[in-house]
Order: structure tokens, then C-alpha cells, then sequence
């Protein structure tokens, strides 16, 4: 484990395309300065760990577009739309696995059953792909390539683990009911999109170091 960082920081660039569009970046302790022009691929800084980070949670950037009127606060960025397809044509039916990477703070796991971009979940009929921290964050967020119907059943390996309560475009929010563990733990998932190469399973311990795995160990969650 490493300490998170005392302080944040963040960085606002103005769009040269469109002047009325500033991108907001967090996490990122800058090594450019007020008046450089950046391009695609041009180094930002370096990444800070926030203290405001689960343990669970990587170092990693967060972006928004927003108003040049209002660049600041923590709400009120565009809403993005997917541009990548989901690509799934089958569920998931159950979550076995090797452990390919183990660390106090979590676990990752390739699946036995390979997948494309995410970890997909039924509903209504279709096919959705996990974006979400279960059971910890509350909510679960399902992107897929129809406009879903308020109050759906979605499905993880044929159990309903909860109903539609917000719909966007091409995606959906809905509950979570289930409980997940592993040698008898309870444990979380943290479930992501890949856009190039075959998604993982991150499983979060209650408390860092409770579960003990270790590389190319076999992982079997239980749902319940």
C-alpha cells in the first residue's frame, strides 16, 4: 500500500477547435504551464494517487468538457456519448478464473470464459456490458448498444441482480441486490470497459490483505 496524496490538482485546457470548450483534468500534478499548447499524446505530468481515492482505486486521469463560464466545480461537464459498440453476443455464466495480478488492495482476474470489452449481463432480452463498483458504489452502470426500458430485469450469470432506474443513451443505471464472496468473504467487484483487450475482474477485500491471493491462483466467486 502507498499514502495518497495531501493535495489535488487540476488542469484546464481551452480547446483551440472550439474556444467555447474548456477540458477540465484531475489527478495529475502538471509539468506544462499557463500558455503551452499541447497536442494528442504530449505529456500532461504525473499522476497523483488523491486522497479523495478508495484504496482499491488506481492512479489514473479524470476528464470533463465543460463551460469556459463555469470550468471549476464538480458538476455540470457535457454529457459524453459512447462512440465504441458493445460487442457481446453471449452472457457470462458464471465468475472462475486465475489470478493474474494480487496485491493487498485488490485482485485481478481473467475469466475462464473469454469476453470482448466488458463482462456482460443480460437484460430484457439484450446485452449489456458492466461499468460499475459492486456492491460498494450503490449503483450499476450497464452500457449497451439500445436504448434500454425503465424497470428491465437485469441478469449476472442468470441471477437478477436488479431492476433499471435510469436510462441514457445507450446505457442504463440500475440497482444491485446481490452479494458476492470469495473462500467464504465477503467481497466487491470492480467492473470496467476494455476497449483493447479481454476485460478482467478486479476484487476488492473488505480490508487490504484479507484475502491472501496470490498469482495463477484459481478464484471462484459466489453470487448470493
Amino acid at each position: 500500500m502507498f499514502d495518497g496524496s495531501t493535495r489535488d490538482c487540476v488542469i484546464l485546457l481551452r480547446s483551440l477547435e472550439n474556444p467555447e470548450r474548456w477540458i477540465k483534468i484531475l489527478h495529475v500534478s502538471p509539468l506544462v504551464n499557463v500558455g503551452d499548447v499541447v497536442e494528442p499524446g504530449d505529456d500532461l505530468g504525473m499522476l497523483l494517487r488523491s486522497g479523495f481515492f478508495n484504496f482499491w482505486t488506481d492512479p489514473h486521469v479524470h476528464v470533463e468538457v465543460r463551460k469556459p463560464s463555469d470550468p471549476i466545480r464538480a458538476r455540470g461537464g457535457f454529457k459524453l456519448e459512447r462512440v465504441m459498440r458493445v460487442k457481446a453476443s453471449r452472457v457470462v455464466n458464471e465468475l472462475r478464473g486465475t489470478v493474474v495480478e494480487s496485491k493487498p488492495e485488490y485482485s485481478l482476474v481473467a475469466l475462464n470464459e473469454r469476453f470482448e470489452n466488458g463482462i456482460p449481463v443480460r437484460l430484457n432480452g439484450q446485452i449489456g456490458l458492466l461499468d460499475a463498483g459492486i456492491p460498494h458504489y450503490g449503483w450499476v452502470g450497464i452500457h449497451t448498444d439500445v436504448n434500454p426500458s425503465f424497470g428491465g430485469i437485469v441478469r449476472l450469470c442468470k441471477r437478477e441482480m436488479g431492476k433499471i432506474r435510469s436510462t441514457y443513451s445507450n446505457m442504463c443505471i440500475s440497482d444491485c441486490n446481490l452479494v458476492f464472496t470469495l473462500n467464504g468473504k465477503p467481497v466487491g467487484l470492480s467492473l470496467y470497459l476494455f476497449p483493447s483487450s479481454p476485460p478482467l475482474v478486479k476484487i476488492v477485500p473488505r480490508r487490504p490483505g484479507e484475502l491472501d491471493l496470490k498469482k495463477l491462483d484459481k478464484a471462484s466467486i459466489v453470487i448470493s
